[in-house]
């Protein structure tokens, strides 16, 4: 109830369709040389007397909530400074009884803007580390390119390109509401300037014990274009061949290296299983398109019974550039 209260490398796997115009056939080494089924991260690090902010570099994070405590009818954010400094709410964003840094989310809570129709608890990368001098928005130290941007582009952001890594475990998804929204749950992306190059799905339906990990990439100002990695995203689909369980823990790596997206999804003592995609006609490369990673549970579910939400815990978190 929701209330407040080392193995050898394998070939990764590429199963994109041939009709897909955007398949990319190779993998970079920040994929390539990853352990084949070992998840990422150092959970002996992690102190479960400690907050968030202090098992985990949260100074390049701000975090958005599905709270609105100061009634401007927008979702409340934590800035880089008091987040890192040791912010926690529970139920909302806390650290488990192992360590775990937990986000979640009601299916029905405050958002961050009124395109938005779903809340979350979710990270948003802020690459300025608390230097309020620097604006959140716009080609700026704050934020990233793609290498193909522009030229200025490139010599006013604070990167070029970059990777997201996690290891995570999907504790609880929504069970109620309109079949399309039961439980789905968006646990990693990269958003840019409107739209987004990647958002990482899981997905479990109320019949099955396992779930599916798909993603979207967004072309800028036009469709999804949907990748499968385990599963799908049906509302009727049985058990996903090697699927995910709730509280199982396993690792994803996003990576834009070149405008090509990689995806790489890691199971513990099971083959790594990548997916690319080329972006390069995208529309991510114009002079004003600007790019930053999220992480935690974007729930994508607006309905259902009142106390119904949706959970994770991570345990490994890092951004490269």
């Amino acid at each position: 109830m929701f209330t407040f209260q080392k193995r050898l490398y394998l070939p990764a796997l590429f199963t994109l369709l041939a009709s897909q115009s955007g398949i990319a056939n190779t993998l970079p080494e920040s994929h390539t040389k990853l352990e084949n089924g070992v998840l990422l991260g150092n959970f002996d690090k992690l102190d479960p007397n400690k907050k968030p902010g202090e098992n985990f570099d949260l100074l390049n994070w701000t975090l958005s909530l599905p709270t609105d405590l100061n009634k401007d009818k927008k979702a409340d954010i934590i800035y880089e400074k008091p987040l890192s400094k040791g912010f926690d709410l529970k139920p909302l964003f806390y650290t488990a009884a192992d360590g775990a840094m937990v986000f979640a989310s009601p299916n029905v809570g405050a958002k961050t803007s009124k395109n938005t129709k779903y809340a979350r608890t979710e990270l948003r990368e802020m690459l300025r580390r608390g230097n309020d001098r620097i604006k959140t928005q716009g080609v700026n130290k704050n934020n990233w390119v793609f290498s193909s941007a522009p030229g200025s582009a490139k010599r006013k952001a604070g990167a070029v390109e970059g990777s997201l890594e996690a290891t995570l475990a999907v504790n609880k998804v929504s069970t109620t509401g309109e079949k399309s929204k039961i439980g789905r749950v968006i646990i990693g992306q990269i958003h840019a300037t409107d739209d987004e190059p990647i958002r990482l799905y899981y997905r479990k339906l109320p019949t099955n014990t396992h779930g599916s990990i798909y993603f979207a990439h967004e072309v800028n100002g036009g469709d999804d274009v949907w990748i499968n990695m385990l599963g799908s995203r049906s509302s009727a689909l049985s058990n996903p061949n090697n699927g995910i369980a709730l509280n199982e823990k396993f690792s994803y790596k996003i990576t834009v290296e070149n405008s090509v997206l990689y995806v790489t999804l890691i199971r513990e003592g099971k083959e790594n299983i990548s997916q690319s995609y080329n972006m390069s006609e995208s529309g991510y490369n114009k002079g004003n398109q600007y790019m930053y990673f999220k992480a935690g549970v974007y729930n994508q579910n607006n309905g259902g019974k009142p106390k119904d939400y949706v959970q994770a815990s991570f345990y490994h978190l890092s951004t490269i550039h």
